[in-house]
């Protein structure tokens, strides 16, 4: 008896041709990137080195398309976003050792943030490998273990036969929920010594649906369905999950207030009714989630920017799905329900029950009119303008990425990012010189839409190197340079602390006129001319700076128990 699953495995006569027959001239590195073409790759990133020769060489024999950067590091930041873009694995291609570990930040950022990169890395010579000390260029006793509390899954190559199985599994990893990257390191001789085994050409790494247990979905749904003031607060894990129209569907379903965490940023429309925005560093909106006889958390951890820094001391139930497990109850008690956020919505959205509460959207007015008191009597005109201003020029279906800077800061609560997955940050690691690499790597996934890097002065040193990205591959990226004299936010926190700031002020250079030796227009605004040179550098095709010198002020924190 033969089963269509047997005819699906055996090879037809091309199959067994090309097999018998594999071309001349192969090598480990070409059987690496057949693996990624068989698994549906189009695009790589990384930067070459002496070790990992043999997997650049073999990039000239692929389809694949190459998009190299300067440092390794911003390398694995713009992979970071086409993964967040497109939803699909980044795979990053480094070098052993000191290029392999420039990477680190990147990748902690990815983790943090949950984006499917698949970073691979060469490795000393087979004889290197088990922490003998031979000597070898770039050689460090475990590389390994640099990696393993940074990424998903650490995987090892050894021999060739073993790269597309290796490379499968560390995919598979890279896209089952919670996204996350990975790490794949393959010895220089296995990369280069010549190849006999046939082509790669189909690979199968299917990721796991992570399905809702149903008596947990039950339990939630009696809770919610029975609850007299439910609210939602909305993380990441909505926008990975694209699950936004489900979120939108159930809090209607249930009469409920809606807040979006930094990480998840247009998970829900922001002039909805029961849109509670962003305003979680907000003492308002900290007291209205601890009012809730039930809050329903999806997609986040509740982590330190969630929970305005840990002050949120919640009354009642809490319902919480998590993609990651580690996450799940780790900051509060909660029916925890480890899924994938938008099988589990669907499942809720089945089972509740509908709720009217014609008083919510009342309710909801108040918290954001009581926010928007607190920040009025600040003095903060100007970076509310700046604001404004970016969100003016930013066509709303145009993605942008934020540094860690005071401007990105603002747009954390007060940025209305309009579509899902559209406004992007560094919160997750907290790591500077993300923006603009970042936004180049979108830009590779999407040449369509102009993209929007923000960064700080002291940010934007980090990535300087980029503009020959920029203008080496004609990216369609503005980078706002808000130049201020140093670590703005920095200066603003040992002042508050301490009376004096140390260590933050800096030497810059002239950022128009460097931008301009790399043949990148560059202009330098003012407040008052932002909105029009924004929207004039984002609709002329191409790399362009904008550079604002303007000190801004952030609103004053509500944790600390003082406002």
């Amino acid at each position: 008896m033969t089963h269509d699953h047997d005819l699906e495995l055996r090879p037809t006569a091309a199959q067994t041709e090309a097999a018998l027959h594999p071309p001349a001239g192969r090598t480990g590195g070409d059987l690496v990137v057949e693996t990624l073409c068989g698994l549906g790759a189009s695009t790589v990133f990384g930067l070459p080195g002496q070790h990992a020769l043999g997997m650049f060489d073999a990039l000239r024999r692929s389809r694949l398309r190459y998009v190299g950067l300067r440092v390794e590091n911003n390398a694995g930041f713009a992979a970071d976003a086409y993964g967040r873009i497109t939803g699909e694995v980044a795979p990053l291609l480094l070098s052993t050792g000191p290029g392999a570990l420039m990477s680190l930040a990147a990748l902690q950022e990815a983790a943090a943030a949950s984006a499917p990169v698949l970073a691979i890395g060469s490795q000393v010579p087979v004889a290197g490998l088990g922490g003998g000390r031979h000597g070898y260029l770039h050689e460090l006793r475990d590389q390994r273990a640099s990696f393993r509390d940074v990424v998903k899954s650490v995987h090892t190559v050894r021999t060739q036969s073993q790269i597309p199985s290796v490379i499968a599994a560390a995919w598979e990893s890279a896209l089952t929920a919670p996204h996350g990257p990975v790490w794949v390191e393959i010895p220089q001789d296995v990369l280069l010594a010549e190849t006999l085994l046939p082509q790669v050409t189909g690979v199968d790494a299917t990721p796991h649906d992570l399905v809702p247990r149903p008596e947990l979905t039950a339990v939630a749904a009696d809770l919610l369905t029975r609850a007299e003031r439910p609210v939602i607060i909305a993380g990441g894990g909505v926008v990975r999950a694209d699950a936004a129209g489900k979120l939108r569907a159930l809090a209607e379903k249930l009469s409920a207030p809606v807040v979006t965490t930094f990480g998840g940023k247009g998970a829900f429309p922001w002039e909805h009714p029961l849109s509670l925005r962003s305003w979680l560093e907000d003492r308002h909106t900290t007291d209205f989630l601890e009012e809730a006889d039930v809050l329903l958390v999806v997609g986040s951890g509740l982590g330190e920017l969630s929970s305005n820094y840990h002050t949120f001391a919640p009354n009642g139930r809490i319902v919480q799905i998590e993609a990651d497990l580690g996450k799940l109850e780790s900051n509060h008690p909660a029916l925890g329900i480890h899924a994938d956020a938008r099988l589990a919505l669907s499942a809720l959205l089945e089972t509740v029950g509908e709720r009217d509460d014609p008083a919510a959207p009342e309710r909801v007015r108040q918290v954001l009119a009581a926010v928007r008191e607190r920040i009025e009597a600040q003095d903060l005109a100007l970076e509310q303008d700046v604001l404004a201003s970016v969100r003016a020029a930013l066509p709303d279906d145009s993605p942008s990425f934020w540094d860690m800077t005071i401007l990105a800061y603002w747009a954390w609560s007060a940025f209305d990012a309009r579509r899902p997955g559209t406004m992007h940050s560094a919160q997750g690691a907290g790591g500077l010189g993300y923006g603009f690499p970042a936004a180049l790597g979108a830009a590779a996934a999407d040449p369509t839409r102009p993209v929007l890097a923000v960064s700080g002065d002291g940010g934007a040193m980090y990535s300087i190197a980029e503009l020959a990205t920029a203008k080496q591959y004609d990216l369609d990226v503005t980078w706002l340079i808000v130049d201020d004299g140093g670590y703005g936010i920095l200066r603003e926190y040992m002042a508050d602390a301490f009376g004096e700031a140390t260590g933050t002020e800096l030497a810059r250079p002239d950022f128009v006129a460097l931008a301009e030796s790399f043949g990148v227009r560059g202009v330098r605004t003012s407040p008052e001319h932002l909105r029009a040179d924004l929207t004039e550098a984002l609709t002329t095709p191409g790399p362009s700076v904008v550079v604002l010198p303007a000190v801004l002020r952030m609103f004053a924190p509500t944790h600390l128990g003082t406002s």
